[in-house]
């Protein structure tokens, strides 16, 4: 029964880090995942027994969220958007042109 809880946790927790929208809150979603994952491993390896897993699952997940949004770009006081280059179909990320603030998109 704890198993499905874990894993319904991780499959919320994936869902919700999809929806992230700037670089910070990527990283801070995919961090927690990856801490939370390490510190599940450490906690039973540790402990080995399901409350020990959770308590380190919980650490490292919070661990990696705070160390995966430090580790973003910081915001040199523009925005910066995402474009598709029609010729090729990259897309790549440049700061936002006047339409973004005028909101012409």
């Amino acid at each position: 029964m704890k198993a499905n809880h874990l894993i319904v946790a991780a499959l919320a927790a994936l869902t919700l880090a999809g929806c992230a929208q700037t670089e910070s809150q990527q990283r801070a979603g995919t961090g927690a995942l990856i801490g939370g994952a390490g510190g599940a491993l450490v906690g039973q390896a540790i402990g080995g027994n399901t409350e020990s897993t959770l308590i380190g699952a919980g650490a490292g997940a919070l661990l990696g969220a705070v160390v995966g949004s430090s580790t973003a770009p910081k915001d040199r006081g523009q925005e910066m958007c995402r474009y598709r280059d029609y010729r090729s179909g990259r897309i790549f990320v440049a700061p936002c042109d006047d339409r973004y603030y005028n909101r012409g998109y």
